[in-house]
């Protein structure tokens, strides 16, 4: 549902060659041109890239091979907006920049949030596809790779929650690596205390950031034009709907926007928000539909509908039909 795109660095294949994977053979294997790697920088589809992790994690047969990983990552290995980070004066900062400029390399989200204690950072992806878990790990354990990486101290996260936690031998190198166990949660979050978020970055270099700052916001001001505001109100609203967010000014927060600035790029664009709405809902029902292990009450709670029969009306008014009616036709046989 996502038109999203990664942005994949020639720098895997130090990740790849440090684990003796031959990046030919992977790519090879993904279904990818083997000259992938031979230009500065690779813009893939999310399922390019995540079948290219799950190539890997295949030949490595490494069921660790997220911390694995993350514990082979070097400067040298970075992509520019996370090389900024490392240039800053310490974890809190890091993580807000990652935050702002995650999106020039990949569909995840970043949102950091500080209280007295704590500094939380919590990731959100796109549903569908849905990414490896194991890739999923990877991105939240370089979290903690680059706080190691900065204060050249072995941070231990206060906590490292997973949807989908590692079990036996897996878990076990996970925990050996952070420092802690992998908990299981509802979304993907790593915490720091807020001591470890403000112990300085012995990499900060304020000379390099001012470099750097202004072709990031170049950057980003160029995959803004290139994305329409509907196509961000979609994507933004992929994530948001199964918590119940529906509105215009949700989404506007999500996309750093004033509520009456996401109104108006909208209506250039000659639409409303509640279209973009109605058309996002209608085409997550039409692909939750083809998946019979999701429930009619479930799509209606991840449409963002408080209550079944209000899907079970906007469904109607839709199509002139109702869910089960669908799905009953779109049953094989």
């Amino acid at each position: 549902m996502s038109s999203a795109r990664f942005t994949l660095s020639p720098g895997v294949t130090a990740l790849m060659a440090d684990i003796g994977m031959s990046a030919g053979r992977v790519l090879r294997a993904a279904g990818l041109p083997e000259d992938l790697f031979q230009h500065s920088a690779v813009p893939v589809t999310p399922e390019q890239f995540y079948r290219l992790w799950t190539v890997m994690e295949e030949i490595s047969g490494d069921p660790a091979l997220g911390v694995t990983l993350a514990g082979r990552v070097s400067a040298e290995t970075f992509e520019t907006p996370i090389f900024a980070a490392l240039c800053s004066p310490d974890l809190r900062h890091a993580v807000d920049r990652i935050a702002t400029h995650k999106r020039l390399l990949g569909p995840q989200r970043l949102t950091v949030t500080e209280e007295p204690d704590r500094v939380e950072v919590s990731m959100t992806w796109p549903s569908d596809p849905a990414p490896p878990p194991a890739l999923v790990a990877f991105e939240a354990a370089f979290l903690v790779a680059l706080a190691r990486l900065g204060t050249r101290t072995r941070i231990t996260p206060l906590r490292f929650a997973l949807p989908h936690p590692p079990a036996g031998a897996a878990a076990e190198a996970y925990a050996g690596y952070l420092g802690v166990p992998v908990q299981p949660g509802s979304e993907i979050m790593v915490a720091f205390t807020a001591r470890d978020a403000r112990r300085p970055f012995l990499t900060v270099n304020t000379a390099m950031w001012g470099v750097f700052e202004p072709e990031l916001r170049r950057r980003l001001a160029d995959l803004d034009r290139s994305e329409s505001t509907a196509d961000r109100v979609r994507a933004a609203l992929i994530e948001l709907l199964p918590a119940g967010e529906t509105t215009a000014a949700a989404v506007a927060r999500r996309l750093a926007l004033s509520s009456r600035t996401l109104q108006r790029r909208l209506a250039e664009q000659g639409t409303t928000f509640q279209t973009v709405l109605e058309q996002t809902r209608r085409a997550l029902a039409r692909h939750y539909l083809n998946r019979p292990e999701v429930t009619i009450t479930e799509i209606a709670f991840l449409l963002g509908y408080e209550e079944p029969s209000s899907f079970h009306r906007a469904f109607r008014q839709w199509s002139g039909t109702t869910p089960e009616r669908v799905r009953t036709a779109q049953a094989p046989g």
